[in-house]
């Protein structure tokens, strides 16, 4: 028996009907490809799954940190815990010696980013809107000092200011920071370089006119007009020296009073000690994980208010480019 023909009823006619089909791919495809529901939804398909990639580590770090003993030997317990234990915390707060340490990162940190804003704003004003000698070569050696690793600086680094007595103490990372240099330095100068090149030269000829000298120039009229690149220079150079291990472990490795970076590795090595030695294997990863937690939730906490002024501050600099 052959199929019988589906037959369009008489009171729609092949208008409506392609009036309708129009319709539905309008709203899935859109009059463009990017303003349809079809493209949004694979667009929030791909952004859910690469944002499930950068936050699982933290969610790894949180249900691990409140996990008690029972928790942690239970194999069916794997991301949320049967019960809460914040023992752990009080732990790695006592171990990490969280709040003499926390206020050492803080200053430090600080410090050297607020001398960054405004020694790497007067060399990137000057490669972007000066003529001096040589400007070429010294925009070469700055692109040069970005690209090249610390590590082959370090050495010739140690005997500089081994000789200058600073070892175990913050001037080896914040006095570089005075001159432009320091953690990224180079690449502070260069937002700044493409920040400045793209202001309108009619604003140094309207200065000039009433006046202005080169320093009343840059403080008064650069300077302020530069708050998007500001707290770009502000997040990255706070979040990168907060982080930072690398030169604080050579330059401070016999100190006493340590950022909460060299806290955290002096941790572990106690921890890896401890279990070597057949205690607190339970409660070590617990613990490293609550400590890891205490370093990095003030950072979830800057960029929490301050994200929508760094994003802002990244597209106006052309970083993104």
């Amino acid at each position: 028996m052959l199929p019988q023909k589906r037959i369009r009823p008489r009171w729609v006619s092949e208008e409506a009907v392609r009036n309708g089909l129009e319709f539905l791919k309008y709203r899935f495809i859109g009059a463009e490809l990017d303003k349809g529901i079809l493209f949004k939804i694979v667009l929030y398909v791909i952004l859910i799954n690469v944002a499930f990639i950068y936050i699982k580590p933290i969610l790894y770090m949180v249900t691990t940190m409140v996990k008690d003993a029972k928790n942690i030997l239970d194999p069916t317990v794997i991301w949320v815990p049967k019960s809460l234990y914040f023992g752990h915390l009080a732990e790695a707060t006592r171990l990490l010696n969280y709040v003499k340490s926390f206020f050492i990162s803080v200053s430090l940190s600080v410090s050297v980013s607020v001398l960054q804003i405004f020694s790497c704003a007067v060399a990137g004003y000057a490669f972007a809107r000066l003529d001096f000698p040589l400007k070429n070569l010294w925009s070469v050696l700055l692109l040069f000092t970005f690209i090249m690793p610390p590590q082959v600086i370090i050495l010739p680094s140690i005997m500089l200011f081994k000789g200058f007595g600073w070892m175990d103490t913050f001037l080896p990372m914040v006095v570089p920071a005075l001159f432009g240099h320091g953690l990224k330095g180079a690449m502070f100068v260069i937002i700044y370089r493409s920040f400045y090149s793209n202001l309108p030269k009619e604003l140094d000829e309207a200065a000039r006119m009433d006046g202005a000298n080169g320093v009343k120039l840059f403080f008064r009229v650069m300077f302020p007009l530069s708050k998007s690149a500001i707290v770009v220079v502000v997040l990255f150079s706070f979040v990168w020296n907060w982080n930072d291990f690398y030169l604080p472990s050579i330059f401070m490795f016999t100190a006493q009073n340590v950022p909460l970076s060299i806290t955290l590795a002096r941790l572990a090595a106690e921890l890896k000690l401890a279990a070597g030695a057949g205690e607190m294997t339970v409660y070590g990863e617990s613990i490293k994980m609550a400590a890891a937690f205490l370093i990095i939730f003030p950072l979830l906490i800057v960029y929490f208010f301050a994200q929508r002024w760094f994003i802002e501050g990244v597209e106006r600099t052309g970083l993104v480019e």
